[in-house]
């Protein structure tokens, strides 16, 4: 990690913000939080496997985040140094981030001079809204949401409370941002879906007169692009979390608490179920249904509808452990085919009669 923190604990304050068992030395003082291969004198660092147990012996760092099962790999702490175990190092990371995090600048309400505001928009007191930012016609924005810069809000757009938008940020007429949301740079909510039919003369647009509606506490990496629906609306439940360059296609339902990686494209009218986590480069084909739970390896490809609580993988999508025995197998093809040929060539081998 680059830079170095304002803010330093001891071992012994580190142990009991994460419920953690201390052995070492208490008053050992952490200052930053780093990977153990970037680890210098003052460093927490994470110990999630036993490769990186290995590498603590020689490690500069002051101390690390472990489970018990590691204790044998990681050996003692060493002097001046700390060993903290928690029952799980991912969680421990992620609070000890929010530790070491920087405090956002404080917020006065405000509306730069450069902003264009309709007159018959309706933006709360508290509401800040920075450079250049262009807020049509009858736009709501609530009570202490940011919009950063640079940020659109078609005509009669929603902004709920605490909502950030950041940088670069379009959200088109009739679209409802959620409570608590956060819209990283260049998000695009409410385009035009993609819809065409067929004519004489060519492809003929589809209008498009639904809208997009966001759930509280939803997440839009940068550059993602939400599609507004035909009709109705395109929705994204309570606490999804979409990452960056994401495409999600007009009238689809997205359950709450959903997880959908990078560069993932889902097409019209997919429905996704509560909690379901779709990886790195998964596409979904349009009116397919994906059941409540289900996981999505990276690269998958979802042609068909799939139940609820399964993980699935490969192009179609298939259960996991199917997916992996065709793999093994079609990594092996090439040579079967060759031994069967042999073998019907041997005068012992089997014959082929048509």
């Amino acid at each position: 990690m680059s830079g170095s923190s304002t803010v330093s604990y001891t071992a012994r304050a580190s142990a009991e913000h994460h419920a953690a068992d201390l052995v070492g030395a208490p008053d050992a003082i952490i200052s930053r939080p780093d990977a153990i291969d970037d680890a210098t004198p003052g460093t927490l660092t994470f110990l999630r496997s036993p490769k990186f147990a290995a590498k603590w012996a020689a490690s500069p760092a002051t101390a690390a985040l472990l489970t018990r099962d590691l204790s044998q790999i990681a050996g003692e702490p060493g002097q001046g140094r700390a060993l903290l175990y928690v029952r799980n190092v991912d969680d421990a990371m992620a609070r000890a981030l929010d530790l070491f995090a920087p405090a956002p600048p404080p917020l006065t309400p405000t509306r730069h001079p450069t902003a264009v505001i309709d007159p018959s928009a309706t933006i709360h007191a508290s509401a800040t809204i920075g450079p250049y930012c262009v807020i049509a016609q009858g736009a709501v924005v609530a009570a202490h949401a940011h919009l950063v810069a640079q940020v659109y809000l078609g005509p009669h757009a929603t902004v709920g409370q605490h909502s950030t938008l950041h940088p670069g940020v379009r959200v088109l007429d009739r679209c409802v941002i959620g409570d608590r949301c956060i819209l990283h740079p260049g998000v695009c909510i409410g385009a035009d879906g993609f819809g065409y039919r067929a004519t004489d003369s060519g492809p003929a647009k589809v209008p498009h007169i639904g809208n997009v509606v966001l759930g509280n506490d939803v997440e839009v990496g940068a550059n993602a692009c939400i599609d507004r629906a035909k009709f109705s609306s395109t929705t994204i439940g309570h606490g999804t979390k979409i990452d960056n360059l994401v495409q999600i296609g007009h009238n689809c339902r997205i359950g709450r608490g959903c997880i959908i990686c990078g560069h993932t494209g889902v097409a019209g009218s997919v429905i996704l179920g509560d909690g379901v986590v779709l990886g790195g480069n998964v596409g979904i084909a349009d009116n397919v249904e994906i059941g409540p739970g289900a996981m999505l390896t990276g690269n998958t490809s979802a042609t068909n509808d799939l139940p609820g609580g399964g993980v699935y993988m490969g192009i179609p999508a298939t259960p996991i452990r199917e997916a992996r025995r065709n793999y093994v197998a079609f990594r092996n093809l090439a040579k079967s085919i060759s031994e069967i040929k042999r073998r019907l060539g041997s005068p012992d081998g089997p014959t082929l009669s048509l």
